[in-house]
């Protein structure tokens, strides 16, 4: 942050470092790093030229300063093909200016970089957190990213209400309350919560659902919460389950069971059998916790445990969460873009783009020495709000955990390779069967929904080798085919997809246009789809109909439509036809949500919203007023001035919308 004085940057990056790993509220926000005062940039043409690429970086290093920072180089249309830190930015970038000594990979990179972005910090630690932010906004092709688009759950005990809520949590921290995790996946945290509704009978109901019960709710009945909402327990009652509660997950289980235990004994000994029936169900339900563990986490309080496998240029993660001594789910992870790259680079890099959302723990085992364990451990700590250790576990209990999270992260690559062979080998059965020139990398599938042409809406999902890609899946309102009329729909999705794209990206090199395009129809699909990419001049864009076969497809067969008009079916016990049908039912799917959607937004919406200057409050207020929209319609403009809420310009505005001609 050139130019900023030292205080204002001391400030600016402090309260970077009280967020989420210093990510802001608004992620693209302008006051995202403070870049107006903190980059510099360059220019070039477009076309890759390694002496060109050369030239533009020498440019930016005769303005470089000997300081710790981030940088990203980007290609002449802006996009960033590399994110890098440096402890001195002015020796780091340098060297990509000596391309002889750079490998072929980094060659490359180089002859696309037309200019560059730097970003200064304080430290090496800021630029390592920075880095890993960068990452994961632009996902950068030269980066090594960690694929895996799904936020870790937590387990949250909310502390708005006078009565906690326990419950499901994703996404950022922001309610106040007592997070728990990370969990592995959602799964493991419906587990332990019914185990812990059960343990401590804590409310899972919303507050709203809280506020209207007049008698427990069935969850009162089956044992399973202690009744707050109708005055079954009192909140000095309710607050001992919650102390009891945060003690369980913070790792004092023991304790809580030898309280429970002892409770027990003493409403035997009063012959009080039904509290000491429901103390050994509680009882019960904390031994399940505690025995549904897949490994032994015996002896360690709050830890992450990182094995890393590699073969055949394949890389696979396997991380174990203890956290209060339990073990709180395990999960593989396969990243990206590593050719070329060292283990213990692919293994760091990957560890910053973890931590880069979850909170790191106080100690992070490691199956191997990283060269950069102590910066790491730095930056961690600004995010982890105290000491992080990372450290390679030679014997003991920490040495048995981490042999069998290397045997897991073998066997997970083993399988992940395994699946990778056989969706192999479907995409080159398909490419087949098709008739495709190659093989396949972007395959787009077209459905429309609707109700005899009304709310109709048509959907694009997309897929590759690796699965299906849901972040460039779309809608379409259909917005002049609004007819009973399939085919016209159908055109005017491709119309305004393919024209979009034509205009965007011509010359095709973002990767945007598809190999492949499946419509879920037949022959009168087909030829609208043609129709429309003839208008718009495309004419070489694989074009496949998938429809019902015999008795409407009661026989799990299709008929496959090629352009030309020939037909193509699959036996019924095919792979590929099973994985056809797959791709054929997630775009069904995707539409008839989005259908449903659009109308059930129908249902609830009001004539009134279409007036300009009509918030929800002026229109819950005329309503309760006139009692329908009708009778607003109708109304006078004195009567409108005389309801309440409704000032005389407001007044004007409705009557003039509902009587344009005065």
């Amino acid at each position: 942050m050139p130019g900023l004085p030292v205080a204002e940057r001391i400030a600016y990056l402090a309260g970077m470092a009280r967020t989420p790993a210093g990510t802001p509220e608004h992620p693209k926000g302008t006051a995202r790093f403070n870049e107006e005062q903190a980059t510099s940039a360059l220019r070039g043409s477009d076309q890759p030229d390694l002496m060109k690429g050369v030239e533009a970086i020498r440019e930016v290093v005769r303005t470089l300063p000997a300081k710790p920072g981030v940088y990203r180089m980007q290609d002449a249309r802006g996009d960033v093909l590399y994110v890098g830190k440096a402890r001195v930015l002015r020796n780091r970038v340098t060297n990509y200016t000596q391309w002889e000594r750079l490998p072929i990979r980094l060659q490359r990179m180089v002859s696309q970089t037309r200019s560059m972005t730097i970003v200064t910090t304080n430290s090496e630690a800021e630029a390592l957190l920075l880095e890993a932010q960068l990452i994961k906004r632009f996902r950068p092709a030269y980066n090594v990213l960690l694929r895996d688009d799904k936020s870790f759950p937590f387990i949250l005990l909310r502390a708005e209400h006078a009565f906690p809520r326990i419950m499901k949590h994703r996404g950022a921290r922001k309610m106040k309350g007592n997070y728990y995790g990370p969990f592995a996946s959602a799964g493991s945290v419906n587990t332990t919560i019914n185990a812990l509704q059960k343990l401590f009978l804590l409310r899972s109901c919303t507050d709203s659902f809280f506020a209207r019960r007049d008698r427990p709710c069935l969850l009162y009945q089956i044992k399973r919460c202690s009744a707050p909402c109708v005055g079954r327990i009192d909140e000095a009652g309710y607050g001992e389950l919650v102390k009891e509660a945060k003690d369980f997950l913070g790792g004092k289980s023991s304790a809580v069971q030898k309280k429970i235990e002892s409770q027990m004994a003493e409403a035997a000994e009063a012959l009080d059998f039904e509290r000491a029936a429901m103390l050994r169900d509680r009882l019960r339900a904390a031994t399940f916790i505690q025995g549904s563990q897949a490994i032994n986490a015996e002896g360690m309080d709050s830890a992450d445990i990182f094995a890393m496998a590699a073969k055949n240029g394949q890389i696979g993660v396997q991380a174990f969460f203890i956290r209060g001594g339990q073990n709180w789910g395990h999960r593989a992870f396969f990243p990206s873009h590593t050719e070329g790259l060292s283990e213990e680079e692919v293994f760091q890099s990957f560890l910053a783009q973890f931590y880069e959302e979850v909170p790191p723990a106080r100690t992070i085992l490691v199956d191997r020495e990283l060269p950069e364990a102590e910066l790491m451990a730095e930056a961690f700590r600004e995010l982890a709000g105290g000491k992080v250790e990372i450290s390679v576990p030679q014997r003991g209990n920490r040495r048995r955990l981490m042999d069998q999270a290397l045997r897991n992260a073998v066997e997970a690559l083993d399988r992940r390779m395994a699946e990778r062979g056989s969706q192999a080998k479907i995409w080159r059965e398909m490419a087949e069967f098709l008739e495709l020139p190659d093989l396949p990398q972007r395959v787009e599938v077209y459905d429309n929904s609707h109700i005899q042409g009304s709310k109709a809406v048509g959907a694009m999902v997309v897929a590759g080798p690796e699965g299906f890609l849901t972040s460039q899946y779309r809608k379409f309102n259909i917005r002049e085919a609004q007819s009973n009329d399939d085919f016209a729909m159908m055109r005017e999705v491709m119309t305004r997809r393919f024209g979009r794209v034509q205009e965007e990206d011509p010359e095709r090199e973002s990767g945007t246009w598809p190999d492949l395009v499946l419509i879920d129809g037949g022959k009168g699909q087909m030829s609208a789809v043609k129709d429309a990419l003839e208008e718009l001049g495309i004419e070489d864009v694989n074009l496949i109909a998938i429809a019902k076969g015999p008795n409407h497809g009661r026989e799990g067969r299709e008929v496959f439509h090629f352009p030309d008009g020939r037909e193509k079916m699959l036996p019924v016990n095919s792979p590929l036809l099973f994985h056809l049908q797959r791709l054929r039912d997630e775009v069904h799917r995707f539409v008839i949500g989005a259908h449903r959607a659009k109308r059930s937004r129908a249902i609830t919406a009001s004539p009134l919203d279409e007036i300009p200057g009509i918030g929800p409050a002026r229109k819950r207020a005329l309503l309760l007023h006139f009692g329908t929209a009708g009778k607003v319609r109708a109304a006078s403009l004195e009567d409108l001035q005389r309801a309440p809420g409704v000032s005389a310009a407001v007044a004007q505005t409705i009557y003039d919308f509902y009587h344009p001609g005065g």
